[in-house]
């Protein structure tokens, strides 16, 4: 890594970045990912400097969006994979700072809680070197059913010790925020929320693109005619639900579920409901080209969110900038996101059937309106340029709200 020093500005007039916790950048997917990549392309003030800590094969730099990118060697995909990756990140971050004296004030944003056992030590340091250091709780990781009874424990512990040693908690939900304060009462932390953003601008593809026309052709759809689920194959994202009681309802469209599926949780799933039976329902295939999942999600009738753990959605995001009608799990963080731009339904038998049902009798008028104030509501509250500049006034002035 090397200081910047654009346009001949000082070391001392600048605000050096350091993010650590992401997969790297250009994003490829991931909420975090998605949400650095952003946050580099709608950078503002030429003062930020951003550092950005990548996954690789081998260490080396480049430059993205302005930002230097340093890449730390990760040769494991095991769980305890994430926290060496971190710490490596960490202590790179630090050598760089003994390195380059100059760097005056710098910030170091950590995103998520998988190093709280170790933190304490780096946090000395970082205030050493005349640092603070951000955390990003994410969402609620130690509910999330697919980690182990001890792993879930670890991820509470870390949790905890993260919010302790942090001078500062950025948090993308208000729920989250209220959480940390609420539980973590006795730290007095510091808190500051910032959404997690989005566009609502549709797909560069035409209508009678070929990949979206052979989308439709292999998942035995039409445009406007399936519901839609684009979301990861785990118990806490509640497709069981949502299968269930699509099979109960009188729809006779499509429920197309854009996924990657875990083997065991599909064959328990399929045991339990015999939904392979029931020609409505397709598991289509994971998509990774943008364009064709913005599309995807413009043309379906409706977008089924069930998701029950952690704070802003990515995809949550994306529907309601780009479909019109979303029928979301009614839990907290889902509410304060879509308002009442969205209709809700429960875990609770005949809920989401119902509201199935009453959707398909809703007139073209009444989805279309909800479309609009979802997309309105997107444009006004979740904007990646208005999120940058939070970001960058937290990053010039952390003693305003430290």
């Amino acid at each position: 890594m090397n200081p910047s020093n654009t346009n001949g500005k000082t070391e001392n007039a600048k605000r050096h970045v350091f993010i650590i916790g992401t997969k790297g950048i250009p994003a490829a997917y991931g909420g975090f990912e998605t949400f650095v990549d952003k946050l580099t392309e709608y950078r503002a003030s030429e003062e930020v400097c951003y550092h950005v800590a990548c996954k690789g094969e081998k260490s080396g730099t480049f430059r993205y969006h302005g930002a230097e990118c340093f890449v730390i060697p990760v040769h494991s995909n095991k769980p305890y994979s994430a926290v060496y990756y971190d710490i490596a990140a960490l202590r790179s971050v630090l050598a760089y700072l003994r390195r380059h004296r100059e760097i005056q004030n710098p910030v170091v944003y950590i995103l998520a809680c998988r190093i709280g056992p170790f933190i304490a030590r780096y946090a000395k340091q970082i205030r050493a070197l005349g640092g603070v250091l951000f955390v990003n709780p994410d969402g609620h990781e130690w509910k999330r059913a697919k980690w182990s009874a001890p792993v879930r424990c670890y991820w509470k512990i870390s949790e905890r010790l993260m919010v302790k040693h942090a001078d500062l908690l950025v948090c993308d939900s208000k729920n989250i925020e209220a959480y940390i304060r609420k539980d973590y009462k006795k730290f007095q932390p510091k808190t500051r929320y910032i959404a997690y953003g989005s566009e609502t601008s549709v797909s560069t593809l035409q209508d009678s693109d070929p990949l979206f026309t052979e989308w439709l052709a292999e998942n035995e759809t039409s445009a406007g005619d399936y519901y839609l689920v684009v979301a990861r194959f785990v118990p806490e994202n509640n497709f069981e639900t949502i299968v269930r009681e699509f099979m109960r309802s009188g729809s006779r469209r499509k429920l197309v579920i854009v996924t990657t599926p875990n083997d065991r949780l599909y064959e328990q799933m399929e045991g339990r409901l015999h939904f392979e039976k029931d020609d409505r329902i397709c598991f289509a295939r994971p998509e990774y080209n943008q364009e064709l999942l913005k599309k995807i999600r413009e043309h379906a009738f409706a977008y089924l969110h069930g998701h029950s753990v952690g704070g802003t959605n990515p995809s949550l995001l994306e529907a309601l900038g780009l479909t019109e009608l979303n029928l979301l799990y009614d839990v907290g963080f889902n509410k304060e996101v879509a308002g009442e731009t969205a209709l809700y339904w429960g875990l609770e038998e005949d809920s989401l059937a119902q509201l199935i049902d009453a959707a398909e009798q809703m007139s073209a008028e009444e989805i279309h309106r909800l479309g609009e104030s979802a997309k309105e509501r997107v444009r006004k509250m979740f904007d990646w340029r208005k999120i940058s500049d939070d970001y960058e006034e937290i990053f010039m002035q952390p003693e305003k709200f430290i």
